[in-house]
């Protein structure tokens, strides 16, 4: 299975690394690492025909724009080790993108990630991940409370992310066709 993700532009990156190492310094939490870079997944799938699927991302960011996407407060996804997030505010150019690339990316795709469905999509920024435990929450979350996450980011590229031994690592990226002017 491989991700479609869209990595964070250089500002956001530094503030989640460093956020990052702050809960690996004061918690021991590191399993976020698995995925080095900072960024928003737009879906999984599993894909047959690789070139095809960078085919079509290149094409795609050709007719895209950059856009702006915010964000705010903390969010948690239950289970034995929860999942702790930023939350990204859904916009339409954000949806449209989105739904575009579920719908086109499904047809050469042989499965799709169940929770990357328009209807189930909540975006995110992963803060911690697989190395929580229910006990470390309540520290964790009064930890991260000290922190303003009302953040604004430009979304500029479509990145292939892989699997690769324990981590998933960048394929290709692709940038939006003005994102030359932000860079």
């Amino acid at each position: 299975m491989i991700a479609i993700a869209s990595i964070l532009d250089k500002k956001t990156s530094e503030r989640v690394s460093d956020l990052m190492e702050q809960l690996e310094a004061e918690f021991g939490l590191s399993g976020v690492k698995v995925t080095p870079y900072p960024h928003l997944t737009l879906l999984t799938a599993e894909i047959p025909d690789m070139e095809e699927l960078k085919q079509y991302l290149e094409n795609t960011c050709i007719e895209t724009e950059s856009f702006t996407i915010r964000t705010t407060g903390l969010g948690i996804f239950p289970g034995p080790n929860p999942v702790i997030y930023i939350p990204v505010l859904r916009t339409q150019p954000l949806n449209h993108l989105h739904r575009k690339l579920q719908v086109d990316i499904s047809e050469m795709s042989t499965e799709m990630g169940v929770f990357y469905n328009p209807n189930m999509w909540l975006p995110h920024i992963t803060l911690a991940l697989g190395d929580t435990t229910t006990e470390l929450l309540g520290p964790i979350l009064a930890y991260l409370c000290q922190y303003n996450y009302n953040w604004e980011i430009t979304i500029d590229n479509l990145t292939i992310l892989q699997k690769s031994g324990d981590f998933y690592l960048k394929e290709e990226e692709f940038y939006f066709k003005s994102s030359e002017l932000i860079r």
